[in-house]
């Protein structure tokens, strides 16, 4: 019997690939927003298996959902290229964000301007 990590393992790529499939769905755009996404979960050390999950489908939604944004504002014309290169850096980008937001001080940039 397979150990249930292979199983979950084997099992999510073969329900992005039916998925993409579905009429209606960017198969390109939903492949690369996926292999982006396990990019970030595989190069992702010394982060627990809950924190993986959720940043895998945090990855795959947005590089999904910024694939034709980022098609129609760059020379990139692949939706899964495009999808690819979202769900990779969505992660970096927002958590180093996060970080500068928790650090700003808006009072002292409210006492610069009187």
């Amino acid at each position: 019997m397979a150990e249930p990590n292979t199983t979950t393992t084997a099992a999510l790529p073969a329900a992005i690939g039916i998925a993409s499939l579905a009429p209606g769905i960017d198969g390109n755009a939903l492949i690369g927003a996926f292999t982006g996404a396990a990019l970030v979960v595989v190069t992702s050390k010394d982060i627990g298996v809950g924190r993986r999950a959720a940043y895998m489908l945090i990855s795959l939604v947005m590089g999904y959902l910024a694939a034709p944004e980022i098609v129609s504002a760059t020379p990139i014309q692949s939706t899964g290229v495009a999808a690819f290169f979202a769900a990779a850096l969505v992660i970096a980008v927002t958590l180093r964000l996060i970080d500068r937001a928790k650090a700003f001080d808006l009072r002292s940039l409210l006492r610069k301007g009187e």
